[in-house]
């Protein structure tokens, strides 16, 4: 299919792949995440799926979220649009594995935490910079606590670093490092998933996340709420982006 987003059957129909294909770098706008919500939403149910693997174009997986989109004229509907589809994703009853090259950050991060397994290459950073431009990362305050202790979730989201994919494994972020992500993600695939019952593996796949989703659903509903009616209206969350878009040191007020 044309247009920012990949998507095609493999191993007779038991795979689904999705790729990010938006250059440069798969700047994760509203026309990009509605294309990924729209292809889950038509082949995500195919009766014979045992998998979702999401990967990306270019040398990197994901910068982030569109900073424009972020502004206060058009971050509600960025934000609807962005979480429904990660709680789809987190939901997903058909593992959902990720493979990362490059920079993976902000909501590009968000999105990868959001599938069940993660395989990396040794040159893959990930990273919540959100922070660091006056703002926070809402789907990731939910999820890295979900999928990581809460002292690494919490180093993450406060401090705004980046880790390499070796410190990535450490914390229990990423499932595998390999030179190619892609054939390390399909090799795990052809082993682990494909020969299994497709219906059986759904209910394990619920079953795993039993509760969890439930509570990461209405965490986020929470956090998107202060988002909107708490940190946006503040002097410091508008200047954080602004100076980014312009490309100048932020003139913080502390409010």
């Amino acid at each position: 299919m044309s247009g920012p987003l990949k998507a095609w059957f493999e191993r007779d129909g038991r795979l689904l792949r999705l790729r990010l294909d938006r250059p440069k770098a798969n700047v994760l706008d509203a026309e990009l995440v509605g294309a990924i919500e729209d292809a889950l939403e038509r082949h995500g149910g195919a009766a014979e799926l045992r998998g979702i693997l999401l990967d990306a174009s270019g040398p990197h997986f994901s910068f982030g979220a569109s900073i424009e989109e972020h502004l206060p004229d058009q971050c509600a509907a960025m934000l609807a649009g962005f979480h429904r589809l990660v709680l789809r994703i987190f939901a997903s009853p058909v593992p959902v594995i990720t493979a990362v090259r490059g920079q993976c950050l902000g909501g590009g991060l968000e999105l990868a935490s959001a599938g069940h397994l993660l395989f990396a290459a040794p040159d893959a950073r990930f990273g919540q910079p959100e922070i660091l431009i006056g703002v926070f990362a809402p789907a990731a305050s939910c999820l890295l606590p979900e999928r990581i202790a809460l002292a690494a979730a919490e180093d993450l989201l406060l401090s705004g670093r980046s880790i390499d994919a070796a410190e990535a494994v450490r914390v229990g972020l990423v499932t595998g490092v390999a030179e190619d992500p892609e054939a390390a993600a399909l090799d795990y695939f052809d082993r682990h998933l494909a020969p299994k019952s497709a219906g059986s593996l759904r209910f394990a796949t619920r079953a795993a996340r039993h509760g969890t989703i439930e509570r990461v659903a209405a965490k986020l509903a929470a956090i998107e709420a202060i988002y909107l009616r708490e940190l946006m209206p503040t002097h410091d969350a508008v200047e954080g982006l602004q100076a980014f878009l312009e490309k100048r040191p932020a003139r913080w007020k502390d409010v």
